[in-house]
């Protein structure tokens, strides 16, 4: 057990579907990252509380949070912010609020590599 974990935070739902989603989007990053889970914000489980938790009682000192999100909209200019500093009071673990994944120049990229295999497929039909 490390003393640091990653979690990738998404917002939640209650359509198991959307959830299955985002675990196999997150699948390759918790299998690669040692020590790394996913947490849902709000109506999915598990929660980013019992995540926090649960590095906290495994004695995790610092938590890194990925959120997956397109944007920072209130959610992470606001609620998660909140949210975690009283986590981090609560569990007394540092933890530190990433960039949302939209952020980064890579997924431009990958939304290129999408969008040519996309047409690619289309003007072969």
């Amino acid at each position: 057990m490390s003393d640091h974990r990653v979690l990738l935070l998404a917002h939640g739902s209650s359509d198991p579907q959307w959830c299955r989603t985002f675990e196999k989007l997150a699948a390759p990053s918790l299998a690669s990252v040692p020590d790394s889970a996913i947490a849902y914000m709000e109506l999915s489980e598990p929660s980013l509380d019992d995540e926090i938790a649960r590095a906290a009682q495994d004695g995790v000192a610092r938590v890194t949070v990925l959120p997956l999100f397109l944007a920072a909209g209130r959610h992470l200019r606001k609620d998660v912010p909140a949210m975690l500093d009283r986590l981090a009071s609560e569990h007394r673990v540092e933890i530190s609020l990433a960039s949302p994944v939209g952020e980064h120049p890579l997924l431009g990229d990958a939304i290129r590599h999408i969008v040519e295999e996309t047409l690619t497929q289309t003007s072969s039909h």
